[in-house]
């Protein structure tokens, strides 16, 4: 015995089937596809440089007191040498940095009425370091 609505059915899936066989896949671009992946990695590395140069930039710990050492002031003297004024305690100690060492210049008490302002951070500072360099030269 023959169900009518299966013939129907088919007669459907029997019209559906070449149009199913016909269609073909669609050509894939590898050189697309990696370039796409390879602008997304970069987007990525980007976003994440980014974000961990803000976090290093606004971090909350360096803001505010810099415990018991701090750096009073410095001054760059070429690309990779610098003159640091450090205190610790009431210790000021001249340090020269450059080229992955950190030497001790010169030692010297804190200042009673030193007050740093915003123009001149050390004053006096360019007089003693004449002098410290001509003593050195000497």
């Amino acid at each position: 015995m023959k169900h009518p609505g299966l013939h129907g059915l088919a007669w459907l899936f029997a019209s559906v089937a070449p149009v199913r066989a016909a269609a073909e896949p669609p050509d894939i671009s590898t050189g697309g596809a990696l370039l796409q992946g390879l602008i997304g990695l970069v987007i990525v590395l980007g976003a994440l440089a980014a974000f961990f140069w803000f976090l290093r930039r606004f971090s909350p710990g360096q803001s505010g007191a810099q415990g018991v050492v701090k750096v009073v002031g410095g001054v760059m003297l070429g690309p990779r040498e610098r003159l640091v004024v450090v205190e610790v305690g009431e210790t000021w100690l001249l340090l020269g940095v450059g080229g992955g060492q950190v030497n001790t210049l010169h030692a010297l008490p804190r200042p009673a009425n030193f007050v740093p302002s915003p123009h001149d951070p050390l004053p006096g500072f360019a007089d003693k370091l004449k002098d410290l360099l001509a003593k050195r030269q000497a």
